[in-house]
């Protein structure tokens, strides 16, 4: 097997991709972009094997019209950002990023802060990040709320003692409101202004799934306004996120740059499975 490593690291543009493509039979990506045209060019491709979930960064209907079969490796990242979500709710919810900054300017100074069994969470999406995020809620003695359009196990809803509830509920209820939807044109800027003004004034917004499920000029808005009081925010509708962002500016949001999925372990579980997928897609092209 010839393998074929694009000549360096940025992500790149349709006219790179599809020279790089043309004659290739496999591919391996991340949140690389492939397009109609992309697809089109790629007239020996039978197999796009994702490096984790997400495959709205790849023309599907494209690839079926071509016979190119797409793969994901689902559920291997879910325990490490399952720990940031509850990492960012322990935050804001104990104010430790901000009593640190007080420490360090010489200020011995108290915030008011909430114990976690004080406080609901909302869940607006039940696969595997949002069971492994409800399951450690629990443990805490969180209250929680869920909504996914597919529902989840009846044990599972047992041992977490969710209430399955409206979307509209949700945001109004939750203290935390945690976002673990796949990006499809149904959930493409599912929270805007008017999901935001649903919230309380002292809620926070967790989005470790993808960027474009939340309008950034309206949470922009609503940080600055006070709508909510505060985002937790790993993942961005463009990324990486520019230098001047008025995001990178703003007190009561926390940033990370799409990082966290981040484990040594859960990555060689993803190494492995999608040099697995890619492998036996290619024996089933060529078995035909």
């Amino acid at each position: 097997m010839e393998i074929v490593l694009p000549p360096d690291s940025h992500r790149l543009n349709e006219d790179e991709m599809a020279a790089l493509i043309h004659d290739v039979h496999g591919v391996i990506c991340g949140d690389d972009r492939f397009t109609g045209r992309v697809i089109a060019a790629a007239t020996c491709l039978k197999v796009i094997s994702k490096w984790g979930v997400g495959v709205d960064a790849i023309d599907r209907a494209a690839c079926a019209r071509r016979g190119i079969t797409v793969r994901n490796t689902p559920g291997l990242l879910a325990d490490p950002v399952a720990d940031t979500v509850m990492g960012y709710i322990l935050c804001f919810a104990r104010q430790l990023p901000w009593l640190d900054r007080l420490m360090k300017t010489e200020r011995w100074e108290r915030l008011p802060a909430r114990a976690l069994n004080e406080c609901t969470l909302s869940i607006i999406g039940l696969g595997s990040v949002g069971q492994a995020v409800a399951s450690r809620a629990a443990a805490f003695g969180m209250r929680l709320l869920g909504n996914d359009v597919v529902s989840p196990p009846h044990a599972f809803l047992q041992q977490t003692k969710m209430k399955l509830a409206k979307q509209e509920e949700l945001l109004a209820e939750g203290d935390f409101v945690n976002l673990n939807c796949d990006l499809n044109p149904s959930t493409f800027h599912l929270i805007g202004d008017e999901e935001l003004r649903l919230m309380k004034p002292s809620a926070v917004l967790i989005n470790c799934a993808r960027g474009a499920l939340i309008d950034e000029p309206a949470l922009l808005r609503a940080l600055q306004q006070g709508v909510i009081a505060g985002a937790a925010l790993d993942v961005f509708e463009f990324e990486p996120l520019p230098l001047n962002g008025p995001l990178r500016r703003m007190h009561n949001v926390l940033l990370a740059p799409h990082a966290a999925n981040s484990s040594q372990v859960a990555f060689n579980r993803v190494h492995e499975a999608v040099i697995a997928n890619l492998m036996e897609e290619l024996e089933r092209a060529t078995a035909l």
